[in-house]
């Protein structure tokens, strides 16, 4: 799937795979997440035997110029979920904003897990 979008400059569009990338890397650097995680056996285990990839465990969905972004992750042990969750929505959201220039409508989380 693609994003397209128009401004001034003429047409854009963007491969969801890189607005994932761009989610996932700002994502993990948010405190007190572990990791990202695919829910699916069949990517998990694919990963297993390759570089490990930002964009696993995010889901880009896009509608007109309108963005969604669903993220599956694990969080350190003894951290409040809620507050972790707040930042990672506000850091995501600003930088796919900032890199697409189109509007994220939503960014839900997924706790999978929690890691000591």
């Amino acid at each position: 799937m693609f994003v397209k979008t128009s401004n001034a400059f003429g047409d854009i569009t963007i491969d969801n795979n890189a607005i994932a990338v761009v989610a996932g890397f700002n994502a993990l650097e948010c405190y007190g997440v572990v990791d990202l995680v695919s829910k699916s056996t069949k990517e998990n285990f694919g990963e297993l035997f390759k570089n490990r990839s930002f964009a696993r465990g995010v889901k880009i969905v896009s509608v007109n110029n309108h963005i969604t972004v669903d993220l599956n992750v694990i969080l350190k042990y003894g951290i409040s979920i809620t507050a972790v969750a707040d930042s990672i929505k506000s850091t995501v959201k600003y930088s796919v904003e900032k890199f697409t220039g189109m509007i994220v409508d939503a960014v839900n989380i997924k706790v999978i897990g929690v890691r000591v």
